[in-house]
């Protein structure tokens, strides 16, 4: 009996979720489709052609893995942050909370959602990317495995930034100051063997290097990490993650008042 409660509520706060960002498709879909096609015209057309070949292919197709899966984690985070943040600014977690329900369907409910829009969004900039590319597929596996564990982490992330944040005004803490300087440093536009042998090993700390590469490599079959190291990466956060996750809303930190 209580499988079923908890496979009720899981699939009652997924399809809370997704229904919440179809909703207003015009505010959470079609935005990163008109951002990322003026990164393709402004880095991709213009100075792309300036560039020439990265990692042996064109520079427009060495981008197009990065830059979708830069779409996919800023809206795999926010997704959870605005959502989970708004249920506890109206006191609907606390109710949640007190339900017969254990806190990992709530945890994983909130996370679905997040990567449903992240997967989402990232899908709808893999088409606008045809439109700039012919985009090859190396393996198919690698590319669904790391999208998957992408958007898993930040989603995660997401939701611990809005157990935290005590206004509106603190979801975009981390995003502004923490999220966009590591997508931007963590080999979107650009191969870290290009750097200076220092500024490879600073670019390993970054965990977005290996998320991108994985993905990069699904696509043109190049890596500038190991893969298996890269996987190792993103197992590593998603059982931290959740694992705090988990402890703060057992204990209800930030969320009792």
């Amino acid at each position: 009996m209580s499988a079923l409660v908890n496979r009720i509520a899981l699939k009652s706060i997924l399809y809370k979720e997704i229904n919440r960002f179809m909703r207003i498709w015009v505010q959470t879909l079609v935005p990163p489709a008109i951002t990322i096609t003026l990164y393709f015209v402004i880095f991709g057309s213009l100075i792309g052609s300036r560039i020439g070949e990265m990692g042996g292919f064109d520079y427009m197709s060495f981008i197009v893995p990065g830059l979708i899966m830069m779409s996919v984690i800023t809206n795999s985070y926010s997704n959870v942050a605005s959502s989970f943040f708004s249920a506890k600014w109206q006191r609907n977690v606390e109710e949640m909370l007190v339900a017969p329900v254990p806190n990992w369907v709530i945890v994983a409910g909130y996370v679905g959602g997040g990567m449903a829009r992240g997967i989402l969004v990232g899908l709808i900039v893999t088409l606008v990317s045809l439109f700039f590319v012919d985009i090859q597929i190396h393996n198919l596996a690698v590319i669904i495995i790391t999208v998957c564990l992408t958007s898993a982490v930040f989603s995660l992330g997401g939701l611990i930034n809005a157990v935290f944040a005590g206004s509106f005004d603190d979801i975009s803490i981390i995003p502004t100051f923490v999220l966009t300087p590591l997508t931007y440093l963590g080999g979107v536009f650009y191969s870290i063997s290009l750097l200076p042998e220092f500024w490879q090993g600073v670019s390993q700390i970054n965990p977005i290097v290996y998320m991108v590469n994985a993905f990069r490599y699904g696509f043109l079959g190049i890596s500038d990490v190991d893969l298996t190291l890269a996987f190792s990466v993103l197992g590593v956060f998603i059982v931290t993650l959740f694992t705090i996750a988990m402890t703060l809303i057992t204990k209800g930190i930030g969320l009792r008042s």
